[in-house]
């Protein structure tokens, strides 16, 4: 698993992803060679999945955040969450408990594109209802996780 050392270099990255190694091994008075491999051990171990930016969706032309819930039938949702998983609008999948068996979460440039890709779900075979809630104001977005408190 993780110890504190990972968890420290966790927290600094998520707050500059850019960060360079050297930079990270100042802030946590260790050798640069101990930052290296301790972010490819956990790059190995799927911890850490990537480094991307955090990008302003609506200043792209991504002016929809959609959270559309999803009932289905059928025994197993795995076929049906890779089909939805596989459009590049779809951000996160997600086996739910309540009223719904999926939630997902996507981006779309307009109502048209939002449109379709509905009107694509639907067509699905064992998605039986979807329920669509449109954002209107986006209070809070974040991928950053509450690393200091696993500290204590």
């Amino acid at each position: 698993m993780v110890d504190e050392m990972d968890l420290r270099i966790l927290e600094l990255l998520m707050k500059d992803g850019r960060m360079s190694f050297r930079k990270l091994a100042e802030n946590l008075g260790v050798s640069t060679n101990t930052v290296i491999n301790r972010i490819n051990e956990m790059m190995s171990k799927g911890i850490i999945r990537g480094f991307v930016p955090e990008v302003d969706s609506r200043k792209l032309g991504f002016g929809i955040t959609a959270i559309i819930g999803i009932s289905a039938t059928g025994p197993s949702l795995v076929e049906i969450e890779k089909k939805i998983s596989q459009s590049e609008n779809v951000l996160g999948v997600y086996d739910v408990t309540g009223n719904f068996d999926i939630i997902l979460i996507g981006k779309f440039k307009d109502t048209e594109d939002l449109d379709r890709f509905i009107k694509s779900l639907q067509k699905i075979e064992r998605i039986q209802r979807t329920e669509t809630f449109v954002v209107l104001n986006t209070v809070k977005e974040s991928g950053k996780l509450p690393v200091q408190k696993l500290l204590s």
